[in-house]
């Protein structure tokens, strides 16, 4: 999903992007810049190197989180390294509220020991089963990915003020809410408790959210509540990049 299409129902949940194929090493993405997001890059099978301008670089090892919280601006950058000829991973857009949209941008890198795991549950963002993830939420909301056995079934009870639900099958075959459904993303209507049955061992990726009540106002790497608050972004982002540009790490 983007948002242009199915973000605009989906919002905070803004953009989707499942990485899944071939992937040589040293892949990735250079210094590219965000404001008005948070982003959620989570890959299964690669570790991925991080470099981002508010001076934080390391290394996530595959399973690991690394959380970009934009805000009124960053810049970052990062490279793949599969465990084998193919990677599989996520990238989650989340947008944020007026207060910190235009608020100081954060790097959080959560290791694969330290992203909570309920049973066939890894909590990816939010809390489940008496156990929540590191990373503080901007607004609130639930991200999972559920793990399932042929003919297993599996159920949550939507928190009673999120008010949106949607399901990613992305390995296997499920029915969700009794339809069969395998490499698709499917909405639930009005936030509508969840209701999973694996037809084939699946996996399963799902969110839940209160609605992002503002307009989304779109720039070019950059989503805000309004024109004013989007050009401020885009302000930040282009000094940040004189600065990288003067340091030779752009050009």
């Amino acid at each position: 999903m983007s948002p242009g299409d199915l973000g605009e129902q989906l919002k905070p949940f803004v953009f989707l992007d499942h990485l899944h194929g071939h992937v040589p090493q040293g892949a990735g993405f250079g210094w590219h810049p965000h404001s008005g997001i948070a982003t959620l890059t989570y890959q299964l099978d690669a570790d991925t190197l991080y470099e981002d301008t508010t001076g934080q670089r390391g290394t996530v090892s595959a399973t690991g989180l690394e959380w970009m919280r934009a805000g009124g601006g960053t810049w970052h950058r990062g490279t793949i390294q599969p465990a084998g000829e193919h990677a599989e991973g996520f990238q989650l857009w989340i947008a944020l509220p007026p207060a910190l949209e235009g608020g100081p941008s954060e790097g959080i890198y959560v290791a694969p020991a330290e992203v909570p795991q309920v049973g066939n549950v890894r909590v990816l963002l939010g809390a489940y089963g008496g156990a929540a993830c590191p990373i503080p939420l901007p607004s609130p909301l639930l991200y999972l990915d559920v793990v399932l056995t042929a003919g297993e079934r599996w159920s949550l009870q939507v928190p009673a003020d999120h008010d949106l639900a949607w399901v990613f099958v992305y390995q296997g075959e499920a029915r969700i809410g009794g339809d069969p459904t395998a490499n698709e993303l499917a909405i639930l209507a009005g936030g509508d408790d969840l209701a999973i049955e694996a037809t084939t061992p699946a996996r399963v990726l799902l969110g839940t959210a209160r609605r992002h009540a503002h307009e989304l106002v779109l720039g070019s790497h950059s989503v805000h509540t309004s024109e004013v608050a989007l050009a401020r972004g885009v302000a930040t982002i282009d000094e940040l990049g004189r600065e990288l540009r003067a340091t030779n790490r752009l050009r």
